[in-house]
């Protein structure tokens, strides 16, 4: 399946042509850097192969698989500033991070319409890629435009659109780590051991909090969710048969809701006697707070659920993890369902 779309984008195109033209004149470095020909393939030091990841999900997984021992990996994560998918640009560093690494991890969507082009003109043509969509296959969904939601145009020569967030599916990561491991050990065989190790202890990580939320979730005396924000939380909903209504899309851009969407949501939570409304990490609260104002009792709360899309630099090194902000989001929807 090719999820991709393979749309060109000329000016993501021109900035690598430049970067390869600078890097042709360069030369060779010093000790430990790379060159490349067009018959050679970029040399990896005894000490170094390059990972890079776009999104957090991603570089946890292929973190917690490398290992804290393993010297010869390097590993980055692009999106690193609290950015999230979709507001993403690549700068000219990071399309050159992509250009000569050994193993590149990104999502698939529309977010990334930029990574064909990317990828086309790489340095390093023996490069490694997992796109997370592709790899989940018909297990990949469509974004799901639901009851209620702002509506957004449509573009007649677009393909569907899937949801990008595979990454809040505990399922979904028990599968793509797997990928991500197969990739390591094509890359590093002498590690493949390690790398099976430490897959394998993640994987059982990963399934007993699956199994934590699949006992809370399916005792919960509500099954309702109810996000005046964005909803990119369906494989989640899915997998623990929850009910959702939201003012957006898990990919909208928009801020803004309509004067229909808002009143929608605010019967809903009069209609289901809601006492929590939801909002995403690190977004603006005006929208559930007019909801909770325009309800009859006014007296519901608002919950904050994390989509994982605004990780930065400082949360990674303050040990901010998958699993954990996973556990978190567990105790929240516990608190919202009861």
């Amino acid at each position: 399946m090719n999820i991709m779309n393979k749309k060109k984008q000329r000016p993501v195109l021109i900035l690598i042509c430049a970067l390869l033209l600078a890097g042709l004149l360069a030369g060779c470095g010093g000790s430990g850097s790379r060159t490349a020909t067009a018959a050679t393939r970029p040399v990896v030091t005894e000490k170094e192969i390059s990972v890079v990841a776009t999104v957090f999900p991603a570089y946890d997984w292929a973190r917690q698989i490398i290992g804290r021992d393993n010297e010869r990996v390097a590993l980055t994560l692009l999106l690193d500033k609290g950015t999230d998918l979709h507001n993403y640009q690549p700068t000219v560093e990071d399309i050159y991070k992509i250009s000569t690494c050994d193993l590149f991890i990104y999502v698939g969507g529309e977010s990334d319409k930029w990574v064909p082009d990317a990828l086309a003109q790489a340095q390093n043509k023996d490069m490694k890629v997992v796109c997370l969509l592709d790899e989940l296959g018909g297990a990949a969904k469509e974004e799901e435009a639901l009851e209620g939601m702002e509506a957004e145009e449509e573009e007649e020569d677009e393909g569907p659109a899937y949801d990008e967030h595979v990454w809040l599916s505990l399922r979904n990561a028990a599968l793509l780590c797997g990928r991500i491991e197969g990739a390591l050990e094509e890359l590093d065989p002498q590690a493949a051991a390690a790398y099976q190790e430490n897959l394998r202890a993640y994987e059982a990580a990963l399934d007993s909090l699956d199994r934590a939320y699949d006992e809370a979730l399916s005792h919960a005396a509500r099954k309702t969710l109810l996000f005046a924000d964005r909803f990119p939380f369906r494989y989640l909903a899915d997998d623990y048969g929850l009910q959702c209504w939201a003012a957006f899309s898990g990919c909208s851009a928009e801020t803004e809701a309509s004067f229909e969407t808002l009143s929608f949501l605010v019967d809903k939570v009069d209609e289901l006697g809601l006492p929590w409304v939801m909002k995403l990490e690190r977004s603006d609260s005006r929208l559930a707070e007019a909801v909770v104002a325009g309800t009859r009792a006014k007296s519901a709360g608002i919950l904050e659920l994390n989509s994982i899309q605004s990780v930065t630099a400082q949360d990674v090194a303050d040990g901010v993890s998958y699993l954990g902000i996973m556990e978190q989001n567990l105790e929240v929807l516990k608190q919202a369902l009861n």
